[in-house]
């Protein structure tokens, strides 16, 4: 097929004309011995995206094409890949690069490396170029990052598990979820519906934990065993100290009362935030954790190998995330960011339609 010397992509200008895409052609870095090419097909719609080109994660490099829950062709692979080969059905997350060298790459913690960059939005070294994400024709990424899709998963549904799905997946596997734990899920969106799916996969009893009782027929349906409603009077009581693990993936903390969340945490039970809303975040009291010594802490994203299992096990368990397919071009692109920022979306957003228009 014929190779671009440069790639095209839906780009934004600024925070203040973030609902305004332009079908621009911009440089990729120098392809490298181990990099891969990747005509894309597909590419989920990240909460992060906005938050990126909104301005509300602080300053940016514009202009910026974002996405970076990617799906396509390999159609070039530098001479000392090995990982993947020219052809094959292909994922990228929302990290590109890590050193593979420190502590943290050698044991498979390659998402906490100092030198991690970033799918787009970040500045390559030496070079000053800004990486591109996937609302564009194509992405170029060291093999590393780069993840076979299995047969078994659809494209539009494999594509929103590279950053959704795994931010999800991770925290519970490395967190002990399973047979006999007792497992919830607060917020039932993006996230957390892919925490739902596979809370249930990995074995656990799962509990969908929501504002109110209007997302509980969905939460059933993905899979749940039980739902809390926090805006029922004494949510909590029932439940006190009864949960191994619960993951966080809210993505407003406005009137969240972080201590009645904690209270359901058996002793030594963990808290894990995966969300990133604007603004302060929350407030932490010591005595918080003293009636039950609960644990509480973070997630970033996951390393190769848990994208590789997650992935597995998905097509494994014919899991099946809920997606709304949107065909890609400028005047689609700027609708669909604004419903994402209303929490418009039952429960993710692909990207399709690629062919039309960047070309077979």
């Amino acid at each position: 097929m014929p190779y671009p010397a440069k790639f095209t992509g839906f780009q934004v200008e600024s925070p203040a004309t973030w609902t305004e895409f332009h079908k621009n052609e911009f440089q990729p870095k120098p392809f490298g011995d181990y990099d891969v090419d990747i005509k894309i097909e597909a590419c989920g719609v990240c909460g992060s995206d906005v938050h990126t080109i909104n301005g509300g994660w602080g300053e940016q490099h514009f202009p910026l094409a974002v996405g970076h829950e990617i799906v396509g062709t390999a159609i070039r692979v530098g001479p000392k890949v090995t990982l993947i080969k020219e052809g094959q059905r292909v994922g990228v997350g929302a990290q590109s690069y890590s050193c593979l060298d420190c502590r943290q790459c050698n044991n498979d913690n390659e998402t906490y490396c100092r030198k991690q960059l970033d799918t787009y939005g970040a500045k390559w070294p030496e070079t000053g170029i800004i990486s591109q994400g996937g609302y564009s024709s194509h992405v170029r990424t060291h093999e590393h990052w780069v993840f076979p899709i299995p047969d078994g998963l659809a494209t539009h549904e494999a594509a929103p598990m590279l950053c959704a799905g795994l931010t999800a997946y991770s925290p519970l596997v490395r967190n002990g979820c399973g047979p006999g734990k007792k497992v919830g899920i607060v917020g039932i969106g993006g996230i957390g519906h892919f925490g739902v799916l596979f809370a249930k996969a990995l074995g656990a009893e799962v509990w969908a934990i929501s504002r109110s009782h209007a997302k509980e027929a969905d939460a059933r349906k993905l899979g749940a065993d039980g739902f809390i409603a926090t805006g029922d009077k004494d949510w909590a009581k029932p439940h006190d100290m009864t949960f191994d693990l619960i993951i966080n993936t809210a993505n407003s903390f406005d009137g969240f009362d972080l201590s009645a969340y904690l209270s359901l945490l058996d002793v030594h039970g963990r808290w894990v935030s995966v969300g990133l809303p604007e603004g302060e975040g929350l407030s932490i009291r010591n005595q918080d954790f003293l009636s039950n010594g609960c644990f509480i802490g973070s997630s970033h994203l996951g390393s190769r190998k848990e994208t590789l299992a997650m992935l597995q096990l998905a097509a494994d368990k014919g899991i099946h995330p809920w997606i709304e397919q949107v065909p890609i071009s400028a005047d689609s692109l700027s609708k669909t960011l604004q419903r994402l920022h209303k929490n418009d979306v039952h429960y993710r957003f692909c990207l399709t339609n690629y062919g039309e228009v960047f070309g077979q």
